[in-house]
């Protein structure tokens, strides 16, 4: 003995879902920049345990749309930078072009040292050869003790 609804077994058994239902037709939720800037505020903010889990499940929202907008945030599109729907493109190349721009001369920063460590080993290979070379030499001008 099944203990179903009526309904939900009529549906089930003749596969067809009616009109009038909600699920037939999932509309995809939009959300306006104002709403995406105050969230990420809020969620920026929150510092409680289980806080920012409950912030997500109060809204609605899952953690990738915080990641989502965050990106967005950071390349210009969403919040202040983002004053036009046509001029976020720009914008949001502009903020890539600084980001490379930051990343470029922290690389050269980092090449910088590294060439300055290759130049120290190799000064330092060279002394160290040099000492081998007149350890050598001593060793051979040593006159050999006679054997007992």
């Amino acid at each position: 003995m099944t203990m179903t609804h009526p309904a939900l077994s009529d549906r089930g058994n003749d596969g067809e879902v009616p009109d009038d239902n909600p699920a037939a037709k999932p509309a995809r939720r939009r959300f306006t920049t104002a709403y995406k800037v105050a969230i990420l505020d809020e969620y920026g903010q929150t510092t409680d345990p289980g806080a920012k889990g409950a912030l997500l499940r109060r809204e609605g929202l899952y953690s990738s749309h915080i990641v989502e907008w965050r990106r967005a945030r950071d390349v210009g599109v969403l919040g202040e930078n983002a004053s036009m729907p046509g001029r976020s493109k720009r914008s949001g190349d502009k903020a890539e072009i600084e980001r490379l721009k930051i990343k470029n001369e922290r690389l050269e920063s980092q090449l910088k040292k590294h060439r300055q460590a290759l130049e120290i080993q190799g000064k330092a290979s060279e002394v160290l050869s040099r000492l081998l070379a007149e350890a050598a030499e001593e060793t051979s001008q040593r006159p050999e003790k006679p054997k007992p």
